[in-house]
C-alpha cells in the first residue's frame, strides 16, 4: 500500500503540467504545485521509519518525494528562462513514473493531455487537464485507472500551481 501510494504521488504530481502553454506566458521563477487527493490522505497513516525508506528509494531513482500532508503533496520548483520560454510548465517531469504521454491537445489557456502507465508498480492509462488563469496560476485535474502492484484503482487528484518569486534561491530547476 505504502510504495502504492508513493507510485500514485509520482503520477499525480508529474503529469500535473506536462504540456505547453500555447497562448501564456508563463513567469519564470520559483513555482509551487499542489496536488490534493483521497489517496494521499492515508499518507499521514504511513509510519516515519517507512516514509523515510520510500523518501530514499525515490532519492536513489532521482527523485524527491514532496512534502505529504493534509491530503495534499506540496512541493517547489524552479523555472528557468528557457523552460518560462519554451513554456514548459512548472512539475512538468514527464516519465518520472515510468508512464508515456499519449496525446496532447491545447486550446488557449486550456490543455489536455493522456498518458499510459505499463510498468512493475503502474498499469493503466489516465488524463490530466486544467487552465492557466494568468502567467502565475494553474488549475488542474489528473485522473488514473488502472492498478497498481495489481491492485485495482481509479483515483482523481486536483492540482494547483502559483508562482512565488523571481528567485528560485536553493531549489534545483525541474527536468
Amino acid at each position: 500500500m505504502h510504495r502504492s501510494l508513493y507510485a500514485l504521488t509520482l503520477v499525480f504530481t508529474s503529469f500535473t503540467a506536462s504540456v505547453n502553454a500555447a497562448d501564456v506566458s508563463i513567469k519564470p521563477g520559483l513555482w509551487e504545485v499542489t496536488t490534493t487527493s483521497d489517496l494521499l490522505n492515508f499518507a499521514s497513516q504511513i509510519p516515519a521509519a517507512q516514509m523515510d525508506n520510500l523518501n530514499a528509494l525515490a532519492k536513489e531513482y532521482g527523485f524527491d518525494v514532496p512534502e505529504i500532508k493534509n491530503g495534499a503533496a506540496k512541493s517547489t520548483t524552479c523555472m528557468t528562462e528557457e523552460m518560462a520560454k519554451q513554456k514548459i510548465l512548472p512539475g512538468a517531469v514527464q516519465n518520472q513514473a515510468g508512464c508515456t504521454v499519449n496525446k496532447v491537445t491545447q486550446n488557449g489557456h486550456y490543455y489536455h493531455m493522456a498518458f499510459t502507465c505499463v510498468n512493475a508498480e503502474l498499469n493503466g492509462h489516465g488524463t490530466a487537464e486544467g487552465n492557466f488563469t494568468n502567467a502565475e496560476t494553474f488549475t488542474g485535474v489528473t485522473k488514473f485507472a488502472g492498478s497498481i502492484q495489481n491492485n485495482p484503482i481509479n483515483e482523481q487528484a486536483n492540482v494547483d500551481g502559483k508562482w512565488l518569486a523571481n528567485s528560485c534561491d536553493n531549489t534545483k530547476p525541474a527536468k
